[in-house]
């Protein structure tokens, strides 16, 4: 493995709450660079972190979830997700969401990605896990802000669906290419 050498922290000089909402918080700051260099307005995005499941069946079909996403303006076919609450570690909260938005449940999940979607501004972490031979166990319990519909593709079909754009959202697209180089899918 590779070693680096430790890069020094940006200094914070000021720091102003500009939002702060349930689902978002804006914070702007004053900050001084290593090199000494201020920065009069940098903006710092905080939100929740999340937990996604790239789960199989016991037939070898992935486990997906489409819905509109207004800020695409349009459909996202997407690997099931959802916030981690205060409560729950990213693993609990991964099982839960599987469960909620499709119904089916896995024995083993297994760390597959810890991974920061948008690391410049946002200090959002996305933890994915992987998962196999689930079944259906329940009833979708969606939350009141959530339409959905459980997609399930065979494990061949799922890298042709990035490459026809029809799955879009990017650190889900890392956290299959990750799987299928492990040789997982």
């Amino acid at each position: 493995m590779r070693d680096f050498a430790p890069l020094r922290a940006w200094q914070v000089l000021t720091d102003t709450s500009l939002i702060s909402q349930r689902w978002l918080q804006v914070r702007e700051q004053r900050v001084r660079l290593a090199n000494g260099h201020e920065i009069d307005s940098f903006h710092l995005i905080q939100g929740p972190s999340w937990a996604s499941v790239l789960c199989l069946t016991a037939d070898e079909q992935v486990i997906l979830v489409r819905q509109y996403r207004h800020g695409l303006g349009g459909p996202s076919l997407e690997l099931p997700a959802g916030v981690i609450e205060p409560s729950e570690t990213p693993l609990d909260a991964a099982r839960r969401e599987l469960r909620e938005e499709t119904g089916f449940a896995a024995e083993e999940l297994s760390l597959l990605l810890t991974a920061a979607p948008e690391p410049a501004r946002n200090t959002t972490r996305a933890h994915f896990f992987f998962a196999r031979g689930a079944v259906r166990v329940a009833a979708l319990a969606l939350d009141r802000s959530e339409e959905l519909e459980v997609v399930l593709v065979p494990v061949a079909e799922l890298l042709e669906l990035i490459d026809q754009g029809q799955i879009v959202h990017a650190a889900h697209i890392g956290a299959i290419l990750l799987a299928a180089r492990r040789g997982l899918l």
